[in-house]
């Protein structure tokens, strides 16, 4: 009865609450489950990937599955965090990696400076290691989450846009995007899939993407001949003739 009261209330004042143990229970299913996303990036990584971009790469380390394959593959990849912080602790662990390009910037559609919300450092004692990897644009991303709102602070960061980004880095071709946005994965998909012609292997956190953006791109990836299909928290898309590499 609490929390039926509870839900309604955060209805009216627009948010949605979560029941926490499907989120747990998800994941710990995932963490066990043959068919994972580790599973599809060895596949994937098996058949040669030679290009990717990693948007969200926090410090190279927690909760990232690309690393390994990054650092043991070589493939040349474009990482990309906006958090001064985290950037420099990416910067340190793939350091003297040549094949690794590092940009300290957000990616958003309008490519302006902007403010990112994240838990002040002085409270991250009071949280679990998942709050540093939920830095939003979206403060609600956080207070979902759990975060006290006398604990959220904002950082400003550059920005830039995904087609921007892949002309900077002189992208002509491109195997793998890959996308933890903390729920913005959707609009910077949506922007790449309107800006630019790649049609790579896509993988997003899709569960705290907006359910109307979500529709949206679920057309997007329609109407440019991606399949579809969920693991873990991801959706993993590819194109007919991506398909021999994840298949």
């Amino acid at each position: 009865m609490y929390f039926k009261i509870l839900k309604k209330i955060a209805g009216i004042v627009g948010f949605k609450l979560i029941e926490k143990n499907i989120i747990k229970n998800d994941r710990l299913i995932g963490s066990k489950s043959f068919l994972n996303t580790n599973y599809f990036l060895q596949k994937i990584f098996n058949n040669k990937i030679e290009i990717l971009v990693q948007i969200g790469a926090n410090d190279g380390v927690r909760f990232d599955e690309l690393s390994y394959f990054i650092k043991s593959r070589a493939p040349k990849s474009i990482l990309v965090e906006p958090i001064k912080f985290y950037f420099d602790q990416l910067s340190k662990n793939y350091f003297n990696y040549k094949n690794v390009f590092l940009e300290n910037s957000a990616i958003n559609q309008e490519g302006k400076t902007n403010y990112i919300y994240k838990v002040s450092n002085k409270f991250l004692n009071k949280y679990d290691e998942h709050v540093l990897g939920i830095n939003s644009f979206d403060k609600k991303h956080l207070l979902k989450h759990g975060v006290k709102f006398k604990h959220i602070t904002t950082e400003n960061v550059n920005s830039i846009s995904i087609k921007k980004l892949l002309e900077k880095y002189n992208i002509t071709k491109l195997d793998l995007l890959y996308v933890d946005a903390e729920g913005y994965d959707g609009n910077i998909i949506i922007d790449f899939l309107e800006t630019c012609t790649f049609d790579p292997i896509i993988i997003f956190e899709y569960i705290h993407i907006n359910h109307e953006i979500f529709k949206t791109l679920l057309s997007k990836l329609n109407s440019k001949g991606y399949y579809y299909f969920k693991v873990d928290e991801n959706l993993i898309c590819f194109t007919e003739n991506k398909k021999k590499l994840i298949l």
